[in-house]
């Protein structure tokens, strides 16, 4: 009979080849280099709470990991100079927007974007001849772009305390101390105290920053009939019959109006955190559900500040 370690190692090998099975851009790895990442990633996001999780609870977990992010990362381990220089181009915006967020000028953003490269590669080697840099602690799990956001936060804060090390980025206990040390100025709404993956917590307060900005943007944009319905309806709590009569139109085109706003604030944000933010379409998606929700208090003072009060 399998044993458990034999069944969970059975069930990462085959998790490995379905990875680079459906990653677009499989960069030529074999899926034994996937297996120790893997494997540590399930051991640490999935056994470690409940060392008996079924298998189709593992198999579901691997499914989910970000198959080409992690495949690039590998790549970039491996000294594959056009994954490296893929890496660099793709997520310098990412980087960038995320270095503005957690510094006080564009001068100590800009240092931070300097260093970045320097510090997730690695300027020393490992005793097994690897870079010493944090791309090894990038699991996979969420999305990379995330991650990176989370480690330019890491070194923000590390520079802020004159500390002259950057913390890892999956060590739970310095994200959660990490998240508590943010900042004021990274997203005014606060985080539930008790999610149970800090990470999370330091990914969707940087989110905020650039949706809260976002958003301020797009309101901007709107006509300022437009800016006064979504106040009526939204923060003083008028229904849509009384919130037309405000505007001097019927129930109706009242509703009409609201839906086009919504949608198009939605499109204004989303295009605005795309191109200017390096934000990924999918990354969107997900922020306005996780992040859009916690920023209620943020969008009423950017509406009202444009004198609708």
């Amino acid at each position: 009979m399998e044993s458990r370690s034999q069944e969970i190692e059975r069930l990462i090998t085959k998790g490995a080849s379905r990875l680079l099975a459906r990653a677009e851009d499989n960069r030529a790895l074999d899926p034994k280099l996937l297996v120790p990442r893997i494997g540590s990633a399930v051991e640490k996001h999935v056994l470690r709470d409940d060392p008996a999780t079924p298998a189709t609870e593992i198999d579901r977990f691997i499914d989910g990991m970000q198959a080409d992010d992690l495949c690039l990362i590998l790549a970039c381990e491996r000294n594959d100079e056009k994954a490296w220089s893929e890496l660099v181009e793709r997520f310098t915006p990412t980087v960038r927007s995320a270095a503005r967020s957690a510094s006080s000028n564009e001068d100590a953003a800009e240092d931070l974007v300097q260093s970045i490269w320097a510090e997730l590669y690695g300027l020393r080697n490992r005793k097994d001849g690897k870079p010493a840099g944090k791309l090894s602690y990038y699991s996979g799990r969420g999305s990379l772009a995330g991650w990176l956001r989370a480690v330019v936060g890491q070194l923000a804060v590390d520079t802020h305390r004159k500390q002259s090390r950057l913390v890892q980025a999956e060590e739970d206990s310095d994200l959660d101390r990490m998240a508590q040390d943010l900042p004021m100025g990274l997203g005014q709404a606060s985080i539930a105290a008790g999610l149970q993956n800090p990470e999370q917590v330091i990914v969707n307060r940087f989110a905020e920053s650039d949706m809260s900005e976002a958003l301020g943007t797009a309101i901007k944009e709107l006509e300022a009939e437009d800016r006064m319905l979504v106040k009526l309806y939204y923060f003083d709590g008028l229904r849509l019959r009384e919130a037309g009569a405000v505007l001097g139109v019927h129930e109706a085109t009242a509703s009409r109006r609201l839906t086009r706003v919504h949608s198009d604030l939605r499109k204004r944000v989303s295009q605005i955190l795309i191109e200017n933010r390096g934000w990924t379409k999918a990354e969107t998606e997900r922020s306005f559900a996780e992040v859009a929700q916690h920023l209620g208090a943020d969008l009423e003072a950017l509406v009202t500040k444009e004198g609708l009060s």
